[in-house]
């Protein structure tokens, strides 16, 4: 049940990166996740109310607020990255970043990595290599926008090992509380740099709807970390890359060079070993 969850999560963190990425390029990261943060927390705090069970304490606000101080770095790393590289190549380097980074974290709570994971660790590190290889005309990835999404997945795998060390009676107000502590961060930029809201051509829909989406998946990969073990659910989580290569690729009729897809696929590969070893 738990890798079910982490599975469903994952993938609707595809489709929310995949919108949030595109919206960002119409109305710039921080404008998109100053709207796309409220409206996910609204709707995830209605969930934890009315529907998912769960007991607020002491510790479950701990976690939720480090969760949120992380997730607003990581998400604002990422979405940078998204606005300024193919998406094909920005959703698989965080990602095995996200899911190398929780299995250290066990590894130093005392679990053992396996043979597979092992390989699927190095796997990892080669893709990013070829990921980030300019050649020919199509290589349109830059070393800046590398890092971005280098430090984007170290802050979403802290993110998932915060989420998924909390309290297992918490129900889903560890994400809840971090969907805020990063919504109140998000929009503290926006007034502090005094960047001007331009409503006009702005894309609510998309905005609101990738907001939502990405809050709920929070909610279901907590509740997947109550059901089953980090190590497992968070690379499972990690496989989002999916959804959103498929929708760049379909939709954006994004290209990439040979070495590039090799780099992708690779990704994609060492993402999945490290599920399968987990």
């Amino acid at each position: 049940m738990g890798a079910l969850l982490a599975l469903v999560s994952s993938l609707s963190w595809g489709v929310a990166d995949f919108m949030g990425g595109l919206a960002s390029r119409r109305a710039g990261a921080v404008h998109v996740l100053a709207v796309s943060y409220p409206s996910g927390a609204v709707v995830l705090t209605l969930i934890a109310m009315f529907v998912v069970p769960g007991h607020i304490s002491g510790g479950a606000l701990g976690w939720g607020v480090a969760a949120g101080l992380i997730g607003a770095l990581a998400i604002g790393l990422l979405y940078r990255a998204l606005s300024r590289g193919p998406m094909g190549i920005v959703s698989p380097v965080t990602a095995v970043m996200a899911g190398a980074v929780p299995v250290l974290v066990g590894v130093a709570r005392g679990e053992s990595l396996s043979t597979l994971a092992l390989i699927g660790i190095a796997c990892a590190g080669i893709a990013v290599v070829l990921v980030s290889r300019e050649t020919g005309e199509q290589a349109r990835v830059t070393p800046s926008t590398i890092v971005l999404a280098l430090g984007s997945g170290v802050c979403i795998g802290l993110y998932l090992s915060a989420i998924g060390l909390a309290p297992a009676d918490a129900g889903i107000w560890v994400a809840v509380t971090g969907r805020w502590v990063s919504t109140v961060l998000l929009v503290g930029v926006l007034v502090i740099f005094g960047r001007p809201f331009v409503r006009t051509g702005f894309p609510w829909l998309l905005v609101v709807t990738s907001g939502v989406i990405d809050a709920c998946a929070n909610g279901m990969f907590q509740l997947a970390s109550q059901r089953g073990m980090l190590s497992i659910v968070a690379v499972v989580g990690s496989l989002y890359p999916v959804a959103t290569v498929i929708l760049a690729w379909v939709l954006l009729k994004e290209r990439l060079n040979a070495v590039q897809l090799i780099g992708v696929a690779l990704a994609l590969i060492a993402a999945a070993m490290l599920s399968l070893s987990s």
